[in-house]
């Protein structure tokens, strides 16, 4: 399936970092530019003082380091403002659908391939369609109306729903490997017929995990660049 589960949660099986960060020593800041202007006062020769152009000039360059350390953190401050901006728009997500772009699956010859479905409205009753890859309809699967006690269900509510296809064509043959694309028409509580495709879920829940933004469609977290829309 398009949708790929993603590794364990940093929040449970985070680990902490004790090392120090080492100083770089080969770099001059502007506190070492300041205490060798200070050496050098201290030790300049008296009969010779130093040249008042000179400590201009050496300071000057105090000053124009200072504010590029300055414009630095700055710059920096800011990277992090919009990142944790970003963070806050990603939840402003939740609650709404997200597209992924596709509605192919890839199945194994043999195999039995499982996927997952959004209804947006309630179902009174339906059918997958299994679609090849020239649009051709060559399997479909009924929408199963019954509870776990086998009783017949009035209505299935919206929400995702997860389909096992085992590779049977419409004519008793088994599937070859290869991409195949799901979409789905049912009726909702109003007997009005509705469509809808593999690739399209909710957004859930965010979940950050190493500074990168992870949303759960379905049963699974993807990343933000695996969406390619969101309405």
């Amino acid at each position: 399936m398009a949708i790929n589960s993603v590794g364990e949660n940093l929040a449970t099986h985070g680990r902490v970092d004790t090392t120090e960060a080492v100083k770089d020593k080969t770099v001059l800041g502007k506190d070492d530019f300041m205490k060798l202007l200070l050496v050098e006062l201290q030790h300049q020769d008296p009969t010779e003082p130093m040249d008042s152009e000179k400590i201009l000039s050496q300071t000057s360059q105090l000053a124009t380091l200072e504010a590029s350390e300055n414009t630095n953190k700055a710059l920096s401050d800011l990277a992090l403002s919009m990142a944790a901006s970003q963070d806050f728009s990603t939840i402003a997500a939740i609650g709404k659908t997200a597209d992924l772009g596709s509605n192919a699956i890839q199945h194994d010859k043999g195999s039995e391939s499982s996927f997952e479905v959004y209804f947006p409205q309630d179902i009174k009753d339906g059918t997958l369609e299994i679609l090849d890859s020239e649009g051709n309809v060559v399997s479909t699967i009924g929408i199963d109306m019954e509870d776990e006690n086998g009783n017949t269900l009035d209505k299935k509510e919206a929400g995702v729903y997860q389909f096992d296809w085992d590779g049977v064509l419409s004519d008793g043959s088994s599937a070859d490997s290869g991409i195949y694309y799901v979409t789905a028409s049912y009726k909702n509580e109003a007997g009005e017929t509705q469509a809808t495709r593999l690739g399209t879920y909710p957004i859930e829940a965010v979940r950050f995990e190493e500074g990168k933004a992870l949303v759960k469609v379905g049963s699974n977290y993807v990343s933000l660049d695996s969406i390619k829309e969101v309405y």
